[in-house]
């Protein structure tokens, strides 16, 4: 097969997997409803934690993740890193923006996560974990952590050792996308009212 096909074949495969809502599958099959009328109105396992049931938050956590890493592992072991990391990237997209709920969905964390475990190996996310677990403990805004440990994940990736420099332009891209996903949150975080985890909400953020 082609190059090309092998790229294109695994941005397809990548973004429909990504697309799965999970949190929203999972909420709705508990009974809970639809996940997107309370909280952030995201379909992301941050926002399921908000139901309640922190079961469901970890399998949604679980499942984003996988999508994203189990495509970037499977295309890997068939034709190379950098179509893996295409495959799992396309995931992320998918997630954020999912053809089954008319492109509106989550923003991207577990899946990004799910692609660090899987194409670098590792690398990224042992710089991205402590990072967004110390700051989430400390201030308990998911967006800071989050947007945080996106940051450091490109530069931590290449003090560790990553030289591919497809993998490192596409991580670098991937979390200046993560900012995008992340804009009202970080507009709020720049006024200082971005609210804490816990604190009740009176609409879904836009």
């Amino acid at each position: 097969m082609p190059e090309w096909a092998l790229y294109a074949l695994a941005s397809a495969a990548g973004y429909l997997a990504g697309s799965i809502p999970f949190g929203l599958v999972i909420t709705r099959a508990a009974g809970l409803g639809d996940i997107r009328a309370i909280g952030s109105g995201n379909i992301g396992a941050t926002n399921v934690l908000r139901t309640g049931r922190k079961d469901l938050a970890l399998a949604t956590l679980l499942l984003d993740s996988l999508k994203a890493g189990l495509a970037a592992f499977a295309f890997t072991q068939v034709a190379g890193r950098e179509v893996g990391f295409m495959a799992g990237a396309a995931a992320f997209i998918g997630h954020c923006y999912p053809v089954w709920l008319n492109f509106k969905g989550g923003k991207g964390i577990a899946t990004y996560a799910g692609l660090l475990v899987f194409v670098t190996p590792l690398k990224g996310l042992v710089i991205a974990a402590p990072i967004w677990l110390g700051l989430f403990a400390l201030t308990r805004i998911s967006s800071l952590a989050a947007l945080t440990a996106a940051v450091a994940v490109p530069p931590g990736t290449y003090m560790m050792g990553e030289r591919n420099p497809v993998i490192l332009g596409g991580l670098t891209l991937l979390s200046v996308f993560v900012f995008w996903t992340h804009r009202a949150n970080l507009g709020r975080l720049i006024k200082g009212t971005e609210p804490r985890f816990g604190t009740p909400k009176a609409k879904p953020e836009e």
